[in-house]
């Protein structure tokens, strides 16, 4: 191999350590200020957006992740006082979640989703740059051999349903 296609090669390699470095420390920060994980923030904000209230099967589809994995994710902001489920009124047998004070106060005080600064630089490339770059995650996804796992739009390390609290 010669040497500019190895520092090509390396340049790459790089590239990558850096995205998931800031990853991780997006992850940490906002555990730091407001005690979430980013999938467990992407739920209060998806919350937030609802008018104050979901049903979990709202929120998974949207996560693009399973009820179960949902569940876990709003145990835990339960847990913290950010949410409550309640009852619907019109089918008793349906639950809904509901942001409270503390979770708004929470998506206040969280540092920028990482997700979120990257969608604001994505949509302002012109079409043909987003084609382009789409493409070229799509291709970094399967060379490392990852395009058929099943991910959601939310910007952490390790999986969703593995979140800690």
């Amino acid at each position: 191999m010669s040497v500019p296609h190895q520092n090509r090669t390396d340049d790459s390699l790089i590239a990558l350590r850096r995205i998931l470095r800031a990853t991780e420390l997006y992850s940490r920060e906002l555990a730091q200020s407001a005690g979430l994980t980013p999938a467990q923030l992407r739920v209060l904000q998806i919350l937030k957006s609802k008018d104050g209230a979901a049903t979990p099967k709202e929120l998974a589809t949207q996560m693009g992740v399973s009820q179960a994995t949902v569940t876990a994710l709003v145990d835990k902001i339960v847990a913290r006082g950010m949410a409550e489920r309640i009852r619907s009124q019109t089918d008793r047998r349906q639950t809904n979640v509901v942001i409270l004070d503390a979770g708004h106060t929470a998506i206040d005080e969280a540092p920028d989703a990482l997700q979120q600064r990257y969608v604001r630089a994505f949509e302002k490339l012109k079409d043909w740059e987003q084609a382009q770059l789409l493409a070229s995650l799509e291709r970094v996804a399967a060379m490392l051999d990852a395009d058929d796992i099943d991910a959601s739009p939310v910007l952490t390390v390790g999986e969703i349903r593995a979140v800690k609290p």
